[in-house]
């Protein structure tokens, strides 16, 4: 999981008195990181299925764009794929290698844990972001105004490496001892910044998409009457479609990510009254829908107007000269022999249908 409870498992445990070590003793962790484990494998074919090549249509639709909504949904997936190979890692090295809570004077693996746990966090980070872009990204094409790559990328880049940062050199330098502290309000200064800077993104995240998706999803309404100059029971159908979409894109980022606001509040609130088992019940909770966060992504991001075909670069060669040959041999037949049914077979340029076309889905935007 990405939190910033297990971050402080990194640090040096000298008082052995700790609740924390009151915890682990009735936590099974060769079974949590088996489904950490699991999970995250699920999460990383999730993201691979998401960054594999689409084929892009040949047709000529209105109101499309290939590349715009697809470049963000592949960014947002090598985040994921990159949170989760490091929750995969983290796991696997704990369940036969190491322990989840490093030894007294065990230093290697204090930096193990807090390199991986500063990389799970990075990219997580990075990935509730990218969501936002694209709910962004979605209000200003229904806007007709153009992306902003260049800020996508900064931002998604940029601020959660100041973010991550901030946090665990607050938690871990100099002596990785943060369970170490005299008073309560030395703890609230060494840890509670790691939690803020988690917490304060991912809740911003929750709140702007909504509001985004809502105002987006009235812009579709007045863009679909604008263009189509009819509301019919299709064009109904295609505002629902678009409608439920966007809300399975929120349900999505709030099923993975709720029980992690709800651990922070209940330990920050709650620690000493609330029972382990809930604790732990909290954190399996965690394990399981964190890095399912790029599976679900792969079912809800998708197009859901037509359906997808990769494109397998192997294969393309073949593809094309198939393609040249079969078009060589009808421009020889059409040359040779004319009748009634060639418009129908063949048609012309001046006789193809021309029909108004809005796409909302993975490989391509509106």
């Amino acid at each position: 999981m990405a939190d910033p409870t297990l971050q402080t498992f990194c640090c040096h445990y000298t008082n052995r008195t700790d609740r924390a070590i009151a915890i682990m003793q009735e936590f099974n962790t060769d079974a949590y990181n088996t489904v950490c484990m699991l999970s995250s494998t699920m999460g990383m074919i999730g993201a691979i299925y998401q960054i594999l090549p689409r084929e892009d249509s040949n047709s000529s639709y209105r109101w499309r764009s290939f590349s715009r909504g697809r470049d963000i949904i592949v960014w947002l997936a090598v985040a994921d794929f990159l949170a989760s190979l490091g929750v995969f890692v983290r796991s696997a090295l704990w369940r036969n290698f190491k322990s989840i809570m490093p030894m007294e004077g065990d230093m290697s693996n204090v930096i193990f844990c807090a390199m991986l746990s500063a990389w799970i966090q990075y990219f997580y980070m990075a990935t509730w972001i990218w969501t936002l872009c694209y709910a962004v990204d979605m209000k200003l094409l229904l806007g007709d105004k153009d992306e902003r790559p260049v800020i996508y990328h900064t931002l998604a880049w940029v601020l959660p490496a100041i973010l991550t940062t901030f946090g665990l050199v607050i938690l871990y330098i100099p002596d990785a001892n943060c369970h170490n502290s005299t008073s309560l309000s030395s703890a609230i200064l060494r840890i509670l910044p790691n939690y803020f800077a988690t917490y304060v993104l991912l809740a911003v995240v929750m709140i702007a998409n909504p509001i985004l998706y809502l105002a987006s999803t009235r812009d579709v309404e007045t863009a679909v009457l604008y263009s189509m100059a009819q509301m019919t029971g299709r064009e109904r159908r295609l505002i629902q479609t678009i409608r439920l979409k966007f809300a399975l894109i929120n349900l999505v980022y709030y099923v993975c990510w709720t029980p992690n606001l709800i651990n922070g509040i209940l330990l920050w609130t709650l620690w000493f009254q609330l029972p382990i088992k809930a604790i732990i019940t909290l954190w399996y909770i965690m394990a399981v829908t964190n890095p399912l966060q790029a599976f679900f992504n792969a079912i809800v991001y998708q197009s859901w107007t037509r359906r997808e075909k990769l494109r397998l670069e192997c294969c393309q060669d073949y593809k094309s000269s198939t393609d040249f040959y079969l078009n060589a041999i009808v421009n020889v037949d059409s040359n040779v022999h004319v009748s009634e049914s060639s418009p129908l077979l063949n048609p012309r340029k001046g006789y193809e249908q021309k029909i108004p076309y809005i796409s909302i889905n993975g490989s391509s935007s509106l």
